[in-house]
């Protein structure tokens, strides 16, 4: 059965992936390479959907396959898959994103606005403006950045509030919702949550060793310097094939003093209920 790690892009779903991997999949619980986030892969991508098609730009017939690519990868693994998704869950034709068959828990971080929008216009290149026109979208649709290995499966998004309500609102299994702010302000603590979360689900061992050395090692600034040193696979590239660094500002990302004032109210007006809703505002 399938562990879902969902999250709005630029919202800390990595950081999670670097917290799980490394519990889940070492001894100790350090994280000592960024090989060990290939143990969480993205859904959808190339590895799952091309069993079924041989072309992944088109959402419709990418959608077709949802379930069956799912139902694969539960039949080929006996044990629980995580898989990384940035995908809204929704509908396409018919075609639910996945169902109560394939899914036995989803844990969805979910970020600022305000904060994720000067991340995401860092990461994918873009003004604030675009930004801000970006996440206001309730019809975008992504294509897999070109720096990743999965790139070019169409992947369906919406805006902000309506990704985060469309997890938040999951009937098929439970879920836990995670705040980023809450994984900086207290990593350990939010990461134990998630553990106990993941305990009700499938039986895992909570070891206070192991959790003090996956948040030690996984903290942003190891991580960032990680990237410096080794270079990160899943870092964007700009048209000129600059690479960008992924670990990016980190704590340093404050709204207050980086964001426009009216573009800030845009959010606050665009996102208004769902803002308070978890406390933003």
């Amino acid at each position: 059965m399938i562990v879902w790690i969902a999250s709005y892009p630029k919202s800390g779903n990595t950081w999670v992936r670097s917290l799980l991997s490394a519990y889940l999949y070492t001894k100790d619980g350090i994280f000592s390479d960024f090989d060990l986030l290939k143990k969480i892969h993205q859904f959808p991508s190339k590895k799952y959907l091309e069993f079924f098609l041989k072309k992944f730009q088109d959402i419709k017939e990418v959608s077709e396959y949802w379930i069956a690519a799912q139902d694969r990868i539960n039949l080929l693994n006996t044990g629980t898959t995580f898989l990384k998704t940035h995908s809204a869950l929704c509908t396409l034709e018919n075609n639910s994103f996945t169902n109560r068959n394939n899914t036995c828990a989803a844990i969805y971080v979910v970020r600022d606005p305000r904060n994720l929008i000067t991340s995401f216009s860092h990461h994918y290149s873009m003004n604030i403006d675009q930004s801000y026109n970006f996440i206001i979208d309730k019809n975008k649709m992504i294509m897999q950045n070109d720096s990743d290995n999965e790139k070019g499966i169409a992947t369906i998004l919406g805006n902000w509030s309506e990704h985060y309500k469309s997890w938040k609102n999951l009937k098929i299994a439970p879920v836990l919702i995670i705040k980023y702010e809450d994984l900086i302000v207290d990593t350990q603590n939010s990461f134990l949550k998630i553990l106990n979360f993941l305990n009700k689900v499938i039986k895992i061992e909570i070891d206070e060793k192991k959790i003090i050395n996956t948040v030690s090692t996984c903290n942003f600034e190891n991580l960032s310097n990680k990237e410096k040193k080794e270079g990160f696979s899943e870092a964007a590239i700009y048209k000129n094939s600059k690479k960008v660094n992924f670990f990016y500002l980190g704590k340093k990302n404050n709204w207050k003093n980086m964001l426009d004032l009216e573009i800030e109210k845009k959010l606050r007006e665009s996102f208004f209920k769902e803002m308070k809703e978890l406390n933003y505002i």
